[in-house]
């Protein structure tokens, strides 16, 4: 599909006085209503505010592209203005802007992205843009597009004819681009790239890892006659096809700021060249010329971008089955959340969207360390992590089902239920032992996974060097995985029973700070360890104690140890949503996207919602949030706030004790947290 398809006459508008953002967003959406594009003029509107909060769709270079799916859509289309005075659209460059499209697309494809990257690509060329903002009609403004789209695709056919007949004798260089988003810097460092090598005579072909999926993708004969490799990008990209090329690996923003420098440093010689035995599939994350500090980051980040969706999508499910629980008056207790079959339908599937979160989180680390091999061991050693599988029960159960199910125990639903009574049930259903230990490692052991995991097999695939040739073949398929799957099995049974050993030590000291009448501390350190881990063993501690020791009591001062605990791990969420959304240029595109669902999860007392910037920024976003949750835990303790529902955030105000107070303590908590993260975490660069 071609812009010129998207866009018609009666869609275009020129010379606009628009007085800001929001003038210029509702005369685009008026065009897009009078041509017919909408079938809710409102709710698409809506659509494309809620985009804009997730962060500027501006571009630079006096450059902006509103967009949004929506179901107010009736055909992908396009609408266009020039504002001749300007307008601040928040750009990056900090210049205010004046040619704006607006991509509407339907909800049942990827159109506008491919539009939109066509339109990146494009808006590249200064000259281009310079004749748009130009154009006195309709009519000229749209054949200036026209022209532009029929010489890029006479180029690329140029090109790609020129290409095998200039091999002998030409340069030829291939590269790589790629961002977290896959939208703006992906394609604007194709486009400078590919630029630079026409008016250096050197032929390159640019392959996009974009949101819409690999395009322009390297063939095996482009790579065999290449002369070197450029790989500029944020995130992990396949690189064992680059075996024995020389391959510079750089960040996207040298792509679009830098092309010239970066195909003649490969050309020079300089560049070693690369050995897939010794690399990983993510050499584009851990080459030569990385720092060891950016190395991490991006091993990092494939894993963080691969478990995001789990989390959201999960958390939102989990938050729809306590609204559906909520409005059919189900009792607050342990099975809240499951009280309705259409709420157990949607706790047990967003359950198993969270269950997969850890295992994709390190087997993605693992991946882009040790490239497939690495795969297995990150994914069992995330799975062992949320399990808190041991030497003696490797196969552990659900952690949190079996406290959950501490509450249901006939002892509390004769309301007779005491601490000594839990303990003397549990010993009676002989689980005391398994209690000591099945304790899971949570996000962090998962972070261990990965990393230790993969950089163990890639140890072991680089002694697996030394083999004869003939065992070429069963590596792969035989030794890696055996290897691998053993050495996963005895890292992550030797990490759990320590958890438990610092599990245990918590618990006692929490106990003993609540027998000694060390109340608003007790608040302060509960909410606290709900931020630390974030489903690891300190949050976990935390919960139990609240759960089981707390709600146990039956008496105010167990209900005001519950309510600490769940402020704290409702508080991290609901920090990262605020930070990403009143401070827009501390975070990425994609962080900016994700930061809003936080609210839900926040309020829904998913505290899994700040996983993947906590193992972005561990010591940003962790202390941050400790703080927070705990200024939060101590108010709750202090206005005496009580809690009687052992889950479900928001959705259980009718168990909460001075329920607007605990709000309060909430928003206070919320707001020192953000506040300190917003500080530590800087602008994002």
């Amino acid at each position: 599909m071609r812009i010129k398809d998207l866009l018609k006459v009666d869609s275009i508008e020129l010379g606009v006085a628009a007085a800001d953002k929001n003038a210029v967003i509702e005369k685009l959406v008026d065009l897009h209503d009078k041509s017919g594009n909408l079938t809710d003029k409102d709710a698409f509107t809506k659509d494309i505010l809620a985009r804009e909060e997730m962060g500027t769709t501006a571009i630079g270079n006096e450059i902006a592209t509103p967009h949004a799916k929506s179901t107010a859509v009736k055909a992908p289309a396009l609408s266009a203005i020039t504002v001749p005075s300007g307008v601040n659209y928040d750009a990056p460059d900090g210049a205010d802007c004046k040619l704006f499209f607006m991509i509407a697309a339907t909800t049942d494809g990827d159109v506008h992205l491919e539009v939109l990257a066509n339109l990146m690509r494009m808006m590249m060329d200064e000259e281009f843009t310079s004749k748009l903002k130009a154009a006195q009609t309709p009519e000229e403004f749209l054949s200036i597009i026209e022209a532009k789209e029929a010489e890029k695709e006479a180029d690329a056919t140029t090109n790609l004819a020129d290409k095998t007949e200039a091999l002998s004798d030409e340069k030829f260089i291939v590269a790589v681009t790629a961002c977290p988003t896959g939208i703006a810097h992906t394609y604007m460092a194709a486009e400078n790239l590919e630029k630079a090598g026409k008016e250096m005579g050197i032929n390159i072909k640019v392959e996009t890892n974009g949101s819409g999926g690999v395009k322009n993708a390297l063939t095996a004969d482009d790579i065999k006659n290449c002369d070197g490799v450029i790989i500029a990008a944020d995130k992990s990209v396949e690189t064992a096809r680059f075996d024995g090329i020389p391959v510079l690996s750089t960040k996207v923003a040298d792509g679009i700021h830098k092309p010239k420098e970066l195909i003649e440093k490969v050309l020079s010689g300089d560049v070693p060249a690369f050995k897939a035995e010794k690399k990983d599939d993510s050499s584009a994350a851990a080459s030569d010329s990385d720092s060891f500090g950016r190395r991490l980051y991006k091993h990092l980040m494939n894993g963080v971008s691969h478990m995001l969706p789990f989390v959201v999508a999960g958390g939102i499910f989990i938050a729809i089955a306590f609204l559906i629980d909520t409005i059919a008056g189900v009792p607050m207790d342990g099975n809240f959340g499951t009280g309705t079959p259409v709420s157990a339908w949607f706790k047990t599937i967003g359950g198993l969207s969270f269950g997969l979160m850890l295992p994709i989180l390190a087997g993605f680390i693992a991946m882009s360390i040790a490239d497939r091999p690495g795969f297995l061991v990150g994914i069992v050693g995330g799975l062992m992590a949320a399990s808190g599988a041991t030497f003696k029960f490797p196969g552990a159960p659900d952690w949190n089902s079996f406290f959950m199910g501490a509450l249901n125990l006939d002892a509390f639903k004769n309301g007779k239920g005491t601490v000594d009574m839990v303990t003397s049930a549990i010993k009676d259903a002989d689980s005391m032992e398994k209690l000591a230990h099945i304790v899971p490692a949570g996000f962090l052991g998962a972070l261990l996974a990965g990393f230790l995991g993969g950089l163990i097999i890639k140890l072991f695939m680089k002694l697996c060097d030394k083999l004869p040739d003939a065992l070429e073949g069963i590596k792969p398929v035989l030794l890696y995985p055996l290897a691998g799957l053993g050495i996963v099995a005895v890292m992550m049974c030797a990490v759990n029973p320590i958890m438990g050993v610092i599990n245990t030590g918590l618990n006692d000291g929490l106990i003993w700070l609540n027998n000694n009448n060390l109340g608003l501390l007790l608040g302060f350190i509960l909410a606290a360890m709900m931020a630390i881990d974030m489903g690891g063993p300190f949050n976990k501690a935390a919960y139990v104690f609240g759960s089981v020791v707390g709600l146990g009591m039956q008496n105010d001062t167990g209900y005001m140890i519950m309510a600490a605990v769940m402020i704290g791990g409702m508080v991290p969420p609901i920090a990262i949503a605020l930070s990403t959304t009143l401070f827009k240029n501390r975070w990425t595109e994609s962080e900016r996207k994700s930061g809003p669902v936080n609210y839900i999860m926040g309020l829904s007392f998913i505290t899994e919602g700040a996983i993947p910037y906590a193992a972005s920024y561990p010591l940003k976003v962790i202390p941050a949030c400790m703080i927070g949750s705990g200024v939060a835990g101590f108010l709750s303790w202090l206005f005496k706030c009580t809690l009687m529902a052992p889950h479900g955030g928001i959705f259980v105000v009718a168990t909460i004790g001075h329920a607007l107070m605990y709000l309060l303590a909430l928003v206070i908590g919320s707001v020192v947290a953000c506040a300190i993260l917003t500080l530590l975490k800087g602008k994002n660069k």
